[in-house]
């Protein structure tokens, strides 16, 4: 993947990353401790069918959950249990992927305007963009609060675009999750999926220009293309 400009169809003129799997190394953090504190609660709940929801809507998540354990399991108390037990894993520092700050680097050496579009909520983004000290680089955040629709719909990304400044085909969408790249697509956006947890199966491959092993991947792309800078 080192022609980066037969890859993008335009120039890059801005830029739209998810957060969490994609430039933070968390959603394995998220499963996880997903996994185990509901088997504290007296749930074997495999990691798979976690997968399946990374990306998506709350309300999707809900509903999946409650089909799954019916209404009477204790949502309230395991979501404080979940939550809590996140925190704790998380106090030592929030990992970022490989290639995030060199990417992040290569985009400001370009001047390419730049978003977060996240399904996860404004305090969350909040926090752990401060945390990692990477929230000034970003000119917009937009979370599934700014939204009527996220994840899989393009709400999101067709925010960041008119946030930016930018028409959406002329932005790359940097995702790792299927709903993600759903979104990006459907945004109009080109679309490059770097997996996580769940690898890329043909229907999601093709809504992408490219599938890379990870953000350096990414880098090499965008250093390899025509990018037209603002």
């Amino acid at each position: 993947m080192d022609a980066g400009a037969r890859v993008f169809p335009r120039p890059v003129r801005a830029v739209v990353l998810d957060m969490d799997g994609t430039l933070l190394d968390t959603e394995v953090i998220y499963v996880r401790t997903y996994v185990e504190t509901m088997a504290e609660f007296g749930h074997d709940l495999p990691e798979s069918f976690l997968h399946g929801l990374i990306g998506g809507t709350r309300d999707d998540f809900q509903a999946r959950l409650r089909a799954r354990l019916g209404p009477d399991f204790p949502y309230d108390a395991h979501r404080a249990a979940y939550v809590a037990r996140r925190g704790e894993r998380l106090a030592a520092g929030v990992p970022l992927k490989p290639g995030a700050v060199e990417l992040l680097d290569a985009i400001a050496a370009r001047r390419l305007p730049l978003a977060i579009a996240t399904a996860a909520t404004r305090a969350h983004a909040e926090e752990h963009l401060a945390r990692t000290g990477l929230r000034p680089r970003f000119g917009v955040v937009l979370t599934r609060e700014d939204v009527a629709h996220s994840k899989p719909r393009p709400d999101l990304f067709l925010r960041a675009a008119e946030g930016l400044g930018v028409g959406a085909a002329d932005c790359l969408a940097v995702e790792d999750s299927h709903n993600g790249v759903r979104a990006a697509h459907a945004a109009g956006m080109m679309t490059v999926m770097v997996p996580d947890i769940v690898p890329a199966d043909a229907e999601i491959g093709a809504l992408c220009v490219a599938v890379a092993d990870d953000l350096h991947a990414v880098r090499r792309l965008l250093a390899a293309a025509d990018v037209a800078a603002m």
